[in-house]
Order: C-alpha cells, then sequence, then structure tokens
C-alpha cells in the first residue's frame, strides 16, 4: 500500500493531500511486461472495468463510496454512489477519490469523457474529471464545481488533445464537499471514453484569456495560470474544461529575456520584453502574459537584525510570520488592486499593481503589540513618482470583541507624500506606535491598509511590529 503527494486547490474549497489505497496495490512500472495498451473505453459499465483500481483522497470518508444497485440510470444493474458527510462529520469532511489501472490505457481515439449523474439534492461538485494515477499526473483535465441536479442527466468532459493519452491510467477521479455544511448522496453511472461528433470550437486559453503585463527581474520565476480549453456543446453551452500544463506547448518572443518550459514555468533572465504564449494542437490559446523585465532586482535594505523576541512579524524573509488571511483583501467592486508577487534570489517581495487600495489582514488571531514600539515597512516605487502622489497607511485594531467591523474597531492613517516618496529606490520607514494617535490600543491587531493615489505600482518587504 501507498500514501501519495496529489494537490491543493484553493479554488475549489477542496485539499487533495493524498491517496489512500483502499481497492487494490499499486504496480511499479519497472514490474510491468512490455504490452500493447488497451483502447478500452469503458471505466464504470454496471462494474469495475478491467484492471481498475479505487484510491480514496485523504481527508475523505474513505467508506464514502459504493457500487450502488439499486439507483441506476436507465435501469442498469449498478452505479456508482458517493455519500458526501455533513461538515462536522468526524469520519471525513469530503468524498472522492481517483479510479485508475496499473497498464495504461491508449485513449488516443476517443475525444471526450462522459457520465450521467444524478444528486439527491440540487448540489455542486467540487471537481470531477480524469488523469490522476498516483504517479506523474500528467495529464488531468476537469469540470470545477460541476452542479447536478436531482433527475439523471448527461456530462462531457472534452479531452484537451487525446493524442497524449496513449498510455493513461488515470481514468476518473471526483472530490466533493458538503452543500451548505451538509450531507448529501450523488450517482454516477456509465462511465467511458467516446467519440462524439458534436464537439466544435475548442479554445485553448492561457491566464484565464487575458493579455496582462508583468513587470519582472533577472531570477524571477513565475507560472503560467489560468490554464482552460472551452468547447460549444451541441445544446449552445461552453464547456469550460480546466487543463493541465502538459497538454500546451508553451512559447516565448524573446529568450534572451525570458523562457518557459514544457510546465508553463516562466523564468527571467535579461532585461527587456517577452510575450509568453500557449497552443494546444496548434491552435493558439486566448491569452499571453508580457513580462518587462527591468534586469536585475534591486533587494530591500539589508535584512532586519532585530532580536526575534523583539518582532512580530507580516510579511518577511527574516523572521517566521504570524497567521496572515491574506496579503490582498480584495473588497469588491472599488479595489482595484492586483497582486503579482515574485520571488527574487530567494526573497519574497509583495507587488501590488493597478494600485488604488489593498488591506493585509492578520485577524485570526489577532497581534497584540502593547509591549512593542514601531511598525516597520519596506516600499519600493518602480515607476515615476508623480506631482501630488501620496502613500497611506493605516492599522487598524479590532478592540475587545477581536473581530473586523464589531464596532469597537480603532484605527488611524499616515499620509506620506514627496520628498519621502522617491522612485526606484528602497524606502525604509520605522513608525512609532505613537504617532498612530487613533489607535486607542495595541492589544487586537488585525489589519493594515494601505491606500494611495498616482502610485500604480509598488512592492512591499520586510513588514513587521518591533519593540526599539
Amino acid at each position: 500500500m501507498k500514501t501519495h503527494l496529489i494537490f491543493k486547490s484553493k479554488k475549489t474549497g477542496f485539499v487533495l493531500l493524498g491517496l489512500l489505497l483502499i481497492l487494490g496495490c499499486q504496480n511499479d512500472d519497472s514490474d510491468l511486461q512490455d504490452v500493447k495498451a488497451s483502447k478500452d473505453p469503458n471505466v464504470f459499465i454496471d462494474t469495475f472495468s478491467g484492471g481498475l483500481n479505487f484510491a480514496a483522497f485523504s481527508g475523505t470518508d474513505i467508506f464514502a463510496f459504493q457500487v450502488d444497485n439499486e439507483v441506476t440510470y436507465n435501469n442498469t444493474n449498478a452505479s456508482m454512489r458517493f455519500d458526501v458527510p455533513n461538515a462536522n462529520d468526524p469520519a471525513g469532511a469530503y468524498a472522492g477519490g481517483a479510479f485508475f489501472t496499473g497498464v495504461g490505457r491508449d485513449l488516443s481515439s476517443y475525444n471526450a469523457l462522459t457520465f450521467w449523474a444524478k444528486s439527491s439534492v440540487a448540489a455542486t461538485v467540487g471537481v470531477i474529471g480524469f488523469g490522476i494515477d498516483l504517479g506523474a499526473n500528467k495529464y488531468p483535465a476537469s469540470l470545477n464545481n460541476l452542479k447536478l441536479s436531482t433527475v439523471w442527466k448527461k456530462y462531457i468532459i472534452p479531452i484537451p488533445d487525446a493524442s497524449k493519452l496513449k498510455t493513461e491510467k488515470g481514468l476518473f477521479y471526483i472530490s466533493a464537499g458538503p452543500e451548505n455544511g451538509n450531507g448529501f448522496s450523488f450517482w454516477v453511472d456509465e462511465v467511458k471514453f467516446e467519440t462524439l461528433g458534436t464537439l466544435a470550437y475548442a479554445q485553448p486559453a492561457i491566464n484565464n484569456g487575458l493579455n496582462t503585463t508583468v513587470t519582472s527581474f533577472n531570477g524571477v520565476s513565475l507560472n503560467v495560470a489560468g490554464l482552460t480549453t472551452t468547447y460549444n456543446l451541441l445544446n449552445g453551452t461552453n464547456q469550460i474544461v480546466t487543463t493541465s500544463p502538459n497538454y500546451f506547448s508553451f512559447a516565448s518572443s524573446n529568450v534572451a529575456v525570458a523562457t518557459v518550459d514544457a510546465q508553463g514555468l516562466v523564468s527571467t533572465v535579461g532585461a527587456g520584453t517577452a510575450i509568453i504564449t500557449g497552443s494546444i494542437g496548434g491552435v493558439l490559446a486566448k491569452g499571453n502574459i508580457t513580462i518587462q523585465s527591468l534586469g536585475n532586482f534591486t533587494a530591500a535594505p539589508a535584512q532586519p537584525v532585530r532580536p526575534a523576541a523583539n518582532v512580530i512579524s507580516i510579511f518577511s524573509n527574516a523572521y517566521a510570520n504570524a497567521p496572515v488571511q491574506f496579503y490582498n483583501g480584495y473588497w469588491e467592486p472599488y479595489q482595484t488592486t492586483k497582486s503579482a508577487d515574485f520571488i527574487s534570489n530567494g526573497d519574497a517581495v509583495l507587488n501590488y499593481t493597478n494600485f488604488n487600495f489593498v488591506g493585509i489582514q492578520f485577524g485570526q488571531p489577532t497581534v497584540n503589540a502593547t509591549t512593542l514600539t514601531h511598525l516597520h515597512f519596506d516600499l519600493y516605487i518602480p515607476g515615476t513618482v508623480a506631482p501630488g502622489a501620496n502613500f497611506k497607511i493605516r492599522v487598524v485594531d479590532f478592540g475587545a470583541n477581536g473581530a473586523d467591523g464589531g464596532g469597537d474597531d480603532s484605527s488611524h492613517t499616515l499620509t506620506y507624500t514627496s520628498p519621502i516618496l522617491v522612485s526606484q529606490n528602497w524606502i525604509s520607514l520605522n513608525i512609532p506606535f505613537t504617532s498612530f494617535s487613533g489607535l486607542t490600543s495595541r492589544a487586537r491587531l488585525g489589519q493594515i491598509i494601505l491606500e494611495g493615489s498616482n502610485i500604480p505600482n509598488f512592492y512591499a518587504d520586510n513588514i513587521y511590529f518591533y519593540k526599539n
């Protein structure tokens, strides 16, 4: 038996940390004989197809899956049943797992995975797809937040590039959490790969289909994200498939500035401009990333040397950071600030773009800074400081109830202008708490809110409270 690290997904609200094999053991590739890959399209038709195993994802109720002979599609002999636990069930918070084979199948002649499904109540399944195989997991593709109803309906997951699936072991996987905290059951039947003539207009996309520009420096890397493929189905709807980077071919318009590898890892190597694009099967993906490299990055001033016992860090490589809920509380519809954080030579830097205001929140738990004396903040403005530019720092205490907006909060805002604000140089601010006169307490600090005008982009580093 083996346990395997898989991945985390913030987007869909579930975590797949590992796999516990419960219906058979994984075969090592070295144990396999050289055989021709089967083209069997069936995954579950009344029973497990040949060689199929099931592994429950860790953190799930390992008994949530069973074969059901009573509730089936179109009076077939059996279906796959998943009993999603409620939010407080000690057996596990989710239901789901991976269905895989020890020997890969040749699925290159099919263009979709199809299945029928229904639920005991109208509910949302976090993710359902194929390509998780307990190994390299190279070619997963999935539907996220799939809506199920109480009647049987056929669902289609188009394959982004079937030519890649000549020895695929990961035939089906699924993960679902409680619906509004409540458990429910759902059924899946007639799971198989098909060749459909009703799929049209395959449009791959990177970067969520957007054209964006990123300021970068030598040694900074980023992953191309927002990878999807959209298909027009026979009923006129657009089916968006979350797509593995291994289906894509990535390219850089200027490899002297930025390179991109087969998994979509972009590495900045020189000054200048490069455009990162992607394609699947020769079809250019919608969206791109323009890398504007300024060359070598000037790191923040020398790392702090204050004793750790005298510091509570919010963001710094020099100290262990306090628990932070977010560094960019995206407060729609008024906030425009986006994050393009990066790591340069091992030092993580916060990068805020299209800046108007942004919140850093560390309210669970709040920070007790009653014995501390100062706030330290390193700021770098890469662009020109326009006339009238200002930068504001507000510190918020959540009050006795320790809750944001609980009616007893206190705060104070400091405003910085020229000549303190300069471009293309680090600005180190050491601000005494006595300057924040509006703070009635420092026992439950929970937020640092940044606001400004005529400063579209800035970097931040070494944000911490300290005792002088």
